[in-house]
């Protein structure tokens, strides 16, 4: 099953996807600057090459969560670094985290 939503976190859209996969479920709330995830998604890749690194991909994952409304909940285990250049950190609620997505 793959289902796409919008919601509105401080009057800014995003969109949400759930992905159902065998033995697991993939939760992602996005809009166009960047990302946050279950931790089904290798973050520290995007910081590990010079020429990954260089796109500068903001993003992080939370560990745990088997729902979207777990996921806006959790604390951030991961970030890249151009996350931590928006303010964002470890530790930091994704619903946080959103908010810093402008």
């Amino acid at each position: 099953m793959f289902r796409v939503d919008r919601i509105f976190i401080n009057n800014r859209a995003f969109f949400t996807y759930t992905i159902k996969l065998p033995k697991t479920t993939l939760l992602i709330i996005a809009n166009d600057i960047g990302y946050f995830s279950c931790s089904a998604i290798d973050v520290d890749v995007f910081d590990s090459k010079p020429h990954l690194k260089a796109r500068k991909v903001v993003c992080g994952c939370a560990i745990g969560v088997k729902t979207i409304e777990e996921l806006l909940n959790a604390p951030l285990i991961k970030v890249t670094d151009a996350a931590k250049e928006l303010g964002i950190n470890t530790g930091m609620l994704v619903v946080d985290a959103l908010n810093k997505l402008q």
